[in-house]
């Protein structure tokens, strides 16, 4: 079966649902987003801090405390689950559109490899591998513009004329 291109066809009014999922799965994405800009996870330190604590600096305006094993193992599990969902929604989206199958495969694969960095990293990061705080920020920046590509071309091609 044939599936480039196929967005093309769709009704108006199954490319109007597909539109406004879109518009919807990125509010939600982005919001998100703000949360983690709250947390004040988007520098290294910050991210350390967020799940190991900050019990040993007396100056930090907010006291953070290591996360438990169990906290740890939820948050993992929720979000690998549920971001694995919207990525995989946003794919078969992507699947039926005419862009260059190239990007398009880049753009339906990757994001599932910096789930796995981005919360696999927060993990061993927790254990004690610091260095890890660079590929939690290097796979969620990654994870981040594939999404928004995705979306982009997605939404785009719902209207392009073919």
């Amino acid at each position: 079966m044939q599936f480039h291109g196929l967005i093309h066809t769709f009704p108006k009014e199954i490319k109007l649902f597909i539109g406004v999922f879109i518009i919807v799965l990125s509010i939600g994405y982005f919001t998100g987003l703000l949360f983690v800009n709250e947390t004040s996870t988007t520098d290294p330190n910050g991210i350390e801090e967020n799940y190991l604590g900050n019990e040993d600096d007396e100056d930090a305006e907010v006291m953070k405390f290591k996360k438990g094993e169990r906290e740890m193992l939820t948050i993992i599990h929720t979000h690998i689950l549920s971001m694995s969902f919207i990525f995989f929604l946003l794919g078969g989206i992507l699947a039926v559109t005419s862009i260059h199958k190239k990007l398009k495969l880049f753009l339906m694969v990757e994001p599932f490899l910096s789930i796995i960095l981005t919360f696999g990293g927060i993990y061993f990061m927790w254990i004690g591998i610091s260095w890890m705080k660079y590929v939690v920020i290097f796979s969620g920046i990654l994870m981040t513009a594939t999404f928004s590509m995705g979306a982009i071309l997605a939404f785009w091609q719902l209207f392009q004329k073919k």
